[in-house]
């Protein structure tokens, strides 16, 4: 049953994209919503989550979206808070609407999200394609995923922060293959682990 964790008198709900992701050290602090890969299916997933947990009386009072991401820019294995998120794919500039906004909604191009965590930041850009090698010097962010923008849209028609946590699995090179992909994310699943066990005095501190 779908459901949040309680942390620091907070009801948390923690939204990751894809099983290899949920590692060992991980499946031992909490139970996420599992949204699939790409915005369209973080959409979906996250918006009937957020009304089903509205209609049981039980909304979160903060979403945490973790998992992996890719960068040229951040360090391979490390664990980054996410300061903005934006979205590649949305470009109506041609409408004289700024690259990244949607058309008539009043959202910025990049969308600020939580940080209390001491950790360093990362700014996010959102799409449904795979990046790698030289397509990373066209994206104004410091990296990239998949789900993070449309899980933020979904938090803001129910006001509810957001915050986000990313480990760097690759991106200095061409990405070929499945396989690497998933040679950090033994190493990110601990490193993610010790990041959410911050929450508890982070988030003490702001009550």
């Amino acid at each position: 049953m779908l459901g949040c964790e309680m942390i620091a008198n907070r009801r948390i709900l923690f939204v990751m994209a894809a099983e290899p992701e949920y590692g060992p050290h991980l499946r031992q602090r909490f139970t996420p919503l599992m949204t699939g890969v790409g915005p369209m299916e973080a959409a979906m997933a996250m918006g009937i989550a957020l009304h089903q947990l509205e209609q049981q009386g039980t909304p979160p009072d903060l979403v945490l979206s973790l998992g992996s991401a890719g960068s040229r820019i951040c360090a391979l294995g490390e664990v980054y808070q996410i300061a903005s998120v934006s979205w590649r794919d949305m470009d109506a500039s041609r409408l004289g609407v700024p690259k990244g906004v949607t058309p008539f909604l009043d959202h910025p191009a990049d969308m600020p999200m939580m940080t209390p965590l001491s950790l360093p930041t990362a700014r996010l850009s959102t799409g449904a394609n795979i990046i790698g090698g030289e397509e990373y010097a066209a994206i104004d962010a410091d990296m990239v995923d998949m789900e993070t923008f449309a899980i933020a849209r979904a938090c803001q028609r129910f006001n509810v922060p957001l915050m986000g946590l990313r480990g760097v699995s690759d991106g200095p090179g061409e990405l070929n293959h499945m396989s690497g992909w998933r040679n950090l994310l033994a190493l990110l699943d601990q490193r993610l682990a010790v990041a959410v066990d911050m929450l508890p005095e982070a988030l003490g501190a702001q009550s």
